[in-house]
């Protein structure tokens, strides 16, 4: 066999599962994600989620993980990968290694056990495995005198702590050198609150996600237009914007987005223009965007919202600018967030009831489980509320046969699809000089990358 090679152990034929093993020679490799599986995607060997959670490939070559971003796809399946018995580290970004413990901790309630002594012995391995990199420092995982390997971390933009691997790999008894990138999940480069990512320098062999490669977004202002005309327009039926998102990532890009309409409207001081579909029926609603509530209903996005406001620096210069201003983009007067389950269920129970204008954002983004399943419950039939979704959906959740239906019991469904936010590949490799890019789609990827090219 001619190394380094790549096997594909998910992400291939659908979107979740991220894993991939790059083989640097016969008695080293290195793991690139492990994430789980999601909704009816199977596998190449048409599994479904429910069979593919054990680790089913040999780990002994295996060397080191390194974690893309703490997404559940992409590292959903690490408890499994430790009953496999996988010894070695957990290489992360610094902002990971905050956020990896509490994805995992909740990960292993789900999966495995609500025990809290066995879910703190779990954590406390997952603690002492993690090496938090620094971005943009070169990482000596391997020096012998038949392979060095070199990783390398850099912005992805996607989430806090996300990052696409550079990975160098040198082989000394044949004078050869080779440079792997996986991308990971890529952000836009106008999305909130992250820096953009920058390309790499080069690259002989790019293994790059494509979920939205073949189609190009609207720019984040007509994005932020389109998201306060949208609530405006479904909250002048006296109800509830219901927003299924994910608790990490889309969850404060949302909040980061309504603090400054909720901001833009407070200083013009002026009321939102009347709205409605049916003209009249509306035409004396106005918004007070002051007093409306911003209802954050998921424990776990408020401790991640809480990591977001700690690790401030790692934000971009826009954001760092309005807390300079006074502003708290991440903790505004409107923002609501609802802790106990009980709290939770007369929440639920009090906007079905009301006539109180409000946006509940809670989880799980599929909305296949999780607090947001219990609104929908209460509200669908009732067309005074809306469900409005953002990003990605994937077969066989609830999300996507709710968003594949004009109108289901009565509600309205909106999405605002300038809200995924993976397009722009082409434009953030085009310096890499690759002179392969893989025949495959990697990490969140409905359509494969089926071209290589020797120079752009």
């Amino acid at each position: 066999m001619d190394y380094p090679e790549i096997l594909h152990h998910g992400a291939t034929g659908g979107v979740t599962g991220s894993c991939h093993q790059l083989l640097m020679d016969a008695q080293h490799s290195l793991l690139i994600d492990s994430g789980l599986f999601q909704g009816a995607e199977t596998s190449a060997d048409g599994k479904s989620a429910a069979d593919r959670l054990a680790i089913e490939f040999p780990l002994d070559t295996i060397k080191a993980l390194v974690a893309t971003h703490v997404h559940i796809d992409h590292v959903g399946r690490i408890p499994y990968l430790l009953a496999a018995g996988f010894k070695g580290p957990i290489l992360c970004s610094e902002p990971s290694a905050k956020l990896m413990p509490i994805v995992l901790e909740d990960a292993f309630k789900l999966g495995f056990s609500r025990d809290q002594k066995q879910v703190e012995r779990y954590i406390k391995v997952i603690e002492q495995r993690i090496i938090a990199l620094p971005y943009n420092v070169w990482f000596t995982l391997h020096d012998s005198e038949v392979l060095i390997c070199r990783i390398r971390l850099q912005r992805a933009g996607h989430i806090l702590g996300s990052a696409y691997v550079e990975i160098d790999l040198h082989y000394p008894a044949r004078g050869e050198k080779k440079r792997i990138v996986f991308s990971g999940d890529l952000g836009a480069p106008h999305a909130p609150l992250l820096p953009a990512p920058k390309p790499p320098y080069r690259a002989d062999i790019l293994v790059i996600e494509s979920t939205y490669g073949d189609r190009l977004h609207e720019n984040r202002r007509t994005r932020r237009q389109r998201l306060e005309s949208v609530i405006e327009q479904a909250l002048a039926n006296n109800g509830t914007v219901l927003i299924p998102v994910f608790s990490i990532g889309r969850t404060q890009e949302l909040l980061y987005e309504l603090e400054d309409i909720i901001h833009r409207k407070n200083t013009v001081n002026r009321p939102s223009r009347p709205l409605g579909e049916k003209g009249e029926a509306h035409s004396r609603f106005q918004l007070d965007w002051s007093s409306l509530p911003i209802i954050l209903d998921s424990p776990l996005a408020s401790r991640f919202t809480q990591i977001y406001r700690e690790l401030e620096p790692f934000s971009d210069s826009e954001a760092l600018q309005r807390v300079k201003q006074g502003r708290n983009p991440l903790g505004f007067g409107n923002l609501l967030t609802v802790d106990s389950h009980q709290a939770h269920l007369a929440m639920v129970n009090r906007l079905a009831q009301t006539a109180q204008p409000a946006i509940v954002t809670a989880g799980n983004g599929m909305c296949s489980s999780g607090r947001i399943v219990n609104y929908l419950q209460a509200m669908l039939h009732d067309p005074r509320h809306d469900v409005l979704f953002v990003g990605y959906q994937a077969r066989g959740t609830p999300r996507r046969a709710i968003q594949s239906r004009r109108r289901l019991c009565g509600v309205r469904r909106r999405a605002l699809q300038g809200w995924c936010q993976n397009h722009y590949h082409r434009r953030l490799f085009r310096a890499c000089g690759s002179k392969r890019i893989a025949r495959f789609s990697y990490a969140h990827a409905s359509l494969a990358v089926r071209y290589s090219y020797r120079a752009w």
